[in-house]
């Protein structure tokens, strides 16, 4: 287990050491969780347009997937491992470049991570196999968006690696719940 701490600051602090004005500001806007509001509302948008009833089953269980992606790596993760954000690790001293503040004391897992992979899975899952552009830009939105949490200081890659497991795991769990509803309840389905 030391050699995987190990592994993780070192990484870390690799990702972490290169920074300019131009890319502080890009991962700030990144990672800033109100600037994709827009986002969510056109496929929120999108998903009861196209699909109606179905449509809103859709939006509950994507619901569903960011929220528990969200409670379980907040709610429970985070308290109970109570490992240090980078930026709070006394032992890295001043060498963490924390570019917008440091956030909570604890870090594993991190919630950015967890809803973005819950997001962009769910909706991949979602997606025609022919949207293959739409489902890789998705891949690349929650990756630039967990990147960001080790670029700005405030996450380790393991606890981005541990965030985006939980967010996929609750996006496959939702659509299981999802295509059970959608396939036993007839409101649905118009």
């Amino acid at each position: 287990m030391d050699e995987l701490i190990a592994l993780d600051h070192a990484l870390f602090l690799e990702l972490n050491r290169h920074h300019s004005p131009f890319w502080d500001a890009v991962m700030i806007l990144i990672s800033n969780k109100y600037v994709w509001f827009p986002f969510y509302g056109v496929l929120v948008g999108l998903f009861i347009y196209f699909y109606k009833r179905k449509g809103w089953l859709m939006v509950l269980s994507l619901g569903a997937s960011v929220g528990l992606a969200d409670f379980i790596s907040s709610g429970i993760l985070k308290p109970t491992v109570a490992r240090l954000r980078p930026c709070h690790d006394l032992t890295l001293g001043e060498v963490v470049n924390a570019v917008d503040g440091c956030g909570g004391q604890y870090g594993f897992v991190s919630s950015h991570a967890a809803n973005a992979f819950a997001v962009a899975i769910f909706v991949i899952m979602l997606l025609p196999k022919k949207q293959w552009g739409f489902k890789l830009l998705l891949l690349v939105w929650a990756t630039a968006i967990s990147y960001s949490r080790v670029y700005l200081g405030v996450h380790y890659p393991g606890d981005i690696t541990g965030g985006a497991l939980i967010g996929i795991a609750t996006a496959w769990l939702s659509m299981y719940f999802y295509k059970k509803a959608s396939e036993r309840y007839a409101f649905w389905q118009s």
